[in-house]
């Protein structure tokens, strides 16, 4: 998703990109939205002075240039109508249909979520999951709102503009991260940066600039004999192109490696994209030959997707001169994905039509997260663990994959394999090497419990690295148990 905002946009350039993957697109449709929705919002201005429906239209831009459904760009053209003006969703449904009108309620459902305190961010929380579990387009929408917005925070008092971007930062990244939708998650993150952390975003900017300036020929003479290796093989249809790592992942990888800039090896990735699954694996096989891969950076997430449904080949090489590089091996439909995540199931191909509309696990697991356990939640920071970190997906010995947030411990893994195993485990093997129970898991590991059934119950020290809501609970749970137990048998007689 390229950023092609240009200071004027207008009606006529939504509708010229939206005709460049839909020939077939109701234009007089979408300016008809635009037309409804500008007199709607006629006296209304955004703080930075402009008229209001530039917010709306800057939003539209963003998924237009993403090649999103013009229905979905029509609702978000609508989509601050019936929040702030006088005209009603029936009057939306009545001149748009009730595909759009749904659509519109979704985002006047979210409302303007405002941070009040934790109970209300809870409650804000609760919202989203429940309007994601109804219609997942909504939170696309939501998503190009809130770009636009964090593009013009300049123009907000800096508490408000640090509030908002940090409420981005910590909720709206994650779950675009949580949905694949990879490229809105990097942009929200990269533009709230400089808001939460400005004097780390300066030195990461720079950072940034220093390692990459030089480089450019140096990469791109790599990607010409890479191109050239791949052909003679015969995989003619290759696209390789260089990516930079985007402000914000280059500063969370910088904080786990200690600062040490040297140990990021992905700061500038060679992408390429061949036709099929098995053309991935020969390229990563051609590569190998070519040049000598690091040791423990080969991952294959074709194989083992990521939660989210992420599926590429990563692998990092000594090339020419002894120069360390990062490629990223996938598929056409597998970069689409990847790119878009769930977006991409109303995103055209080249001929127009829409991609089959696959169901991601985890979208439709949403409606029983926000049923079973947001209700159950108080603590912000426990839902951000639980749903909103990083994912890693671990191995049962037999290969099942099990879900975690980042860094659980082996007793999370035994409390979501079951209550008792978690009650009872004793110890853990991790890829066939014996660990301590409170080693923090990584992604792949190959994880197996030790049980001990004569054990009485979980240890309530295991309260100090748990990270799942489940694992805390179950103990807390038993322990609770067994403090009442005792008080029992020290009061009651003995008979």
């Amino acid at each position: 998703m390229e950023n092609k905002k240009t200071n004027k946009e207008t009606i006529t350039s939504l509708c010229k990109q939206i005709q460049t993957y839909d020939k077939s697109a109701d234009l007089d449709m979408v300016t008809l939205a635009y037309d409804f929705a500008k007199n709607a919002h006629e006296g209304q201005f955004r703080k930075s002075g402009e008229p209001y429906i530039i917010h709306p239209l800057a939003a539209a831009h963003i998924l237009a240039y993403m090649r999103i459904d013009p229905i979905i760009v029509i609702a978000t053209l609508l989509h601050d109508v019936p929040e702030d003006t006088t005209v009603t969703l029936q009057e939306i449904e009545d001149n748009f249909g009730a595909e759009v009108a749904s659509l519109v309620s979704g985002i006047t459902k979210l409302g303007k979520l405002k941070y009040r305190g934790v109970e209300r961010y809870i409650e804000n929380l609760r919202k989203m999951f429940v309007a994601m579990a109804e219609d997942i387009r909504v939170m696309i929408i939501k998503f190009a709102d809130r770009i636009h917005n964090l593009e013009t925070l300049d123009s907000l008092p800096q508490q408000k503009a640090y509030r908002i971007a940090l409420e981005s930062l910590e909720i709206y990244a994650p779950i675009a991260g949580r949905l694949g939708m990879d490229e809105m998650k990097s942009r929200i993150e990269d533009l709230s940066f400089k808001y939460v952390y400005p004097k780390e975003y300066q030195r990461i900017v720079q950072i940034h600039e220093e390692r990459i300036t030089g480089k450019e020929q140096y990469y791109k003479k790599v990607q010409h004999v890479a191109a050239k290796e791949l052909q003679k093989a015969g995989i003619i249809d290759v696209l390789i192109v260089g990516r930079n790592k985007k402000l914000y992942s280059f500063f969370q990888k910088l904080q786990k490696k200690g600062n040490d800039v040297d140990k990021v090896y992905d700061l500038i990735a060679i992408r390429i994209l061949v036709p099929t699954i098995a053309d991935c694996y020969t390229a990563l096989g051609i590569l190998h030959k070519m040049w000598k891969p690091m040791k423990g950076r080969i991952k294959d997430y074709i194989s083992q997707p990521k939660p989210n449904a992420y599926q590429s080949l990563h692998t990092t090489v000594f090339a020419d001169s002894g120069q360390i590089v990062e490629f990223q091996i996938r598929t056409p439909q597998m970069h689409e994905e990847a790119t878009f995540g769930i977006a991409a199931h109303w995103h055209y191909d080249e001929k127009g039509s829409h991609m089959p509309k696959r169901e991601i696990q985890w979208a439709k697991e949403l409606a029983t997260i926000q049923k079973e356990v947001l209700n159950k939640l108080s603590d912000l920071e426990e839902i951000k663990v639980n749903f909103l970190q990083t994912r890693i997906f671990v191995f049962t010995p037999n290969g099942d994959v099990i879900d975690l947030p980042e860094s659980a411990s082996a007793v999370d893994f035994a409390y979501h394999i079951h209550t008792e195993v978690g009650n009872k485990c004793t110890g853990v093997i991790i890829n066939d090497v014996m660990q301590s129970l409170d080693t923090p898991l990584k992604n792949g590991d190959v994880v197996e419990i030790l049980t001990d059934k004569n054990r009485k119950g979980p240890n309530e020290d295991w309260l100090q690295f748990v990270k799942t809501h489940t694992a805390k609970q179950r103990i807390k749970s038993h322990t609770k148990r067994k403090k009442v137990t005792a008080w029992l048998k020290a009061v009651l007689p003995k008979k």
